[in-house]
């Protein structure tokens, strides 16, 4: 029997080895687990916070850059109201000297007509009267 209960105690030991063993893999599982949830929490808050301040600067930097444009588009566009302004007042006064040059062209005009229909009349009136004095002599 001694050689039986050397197994059997032998047996019992070797058995017990791979129950204390898997106790400790348990053990270390566990606390890989919680360091890794750990570790993975506080990356999700790195990341957020990381986030949060990265969508503060974009839309500090989208509100600066529309700021700019409205400012550039203001800019531009009293710029073009005043291009606008002076060739209108430019148009203007062109307007006014071309009136003014047509009007005095017109003046002329008139005055030589009238001078070419005053004249003509003379020359008709003298044909008329020398026309007038020649059947008046025929006459007599």
């Amino acid at each position: 029997m001694k050689f039986s209960l050397n197994a059997v105690l032998a047996a019992v030991l070797l058995s017990a080895v791979p129950v204390a063993l898997s106790q400790d893999v348990a053990t270390d599982t566990k606390k890989a687990a919680d360091k890794t949830g750990a570790a993975t929490e506080k990356a999700a808050k790195t990341t957020g916070h990381d986030t949060k301040v990265v969508a503060k600067d974009t839309a500090k930097g989208t509100e600066k850059a529309a700021d700019k444009t409205g400012h550039e588009t203001k800019v531009v566009a009293k710029d073009t109201a005043k291009g606008t302004e002076k060739a209108a007042d430019k148009t203007g006064h062109e307007t006014k000297v071309v009136a003014k040059d047509t009007a005095k062209g017109t003046e002329t005009a008139a005055k030589k007509t009238g001078s070419g229909i005053k004249k003509g009349a003379e020359a008709t009136g003298h044909g008329v009267k020398k026309a007038g004095e020649k059947t008046e002599d025929a006459v007599k």
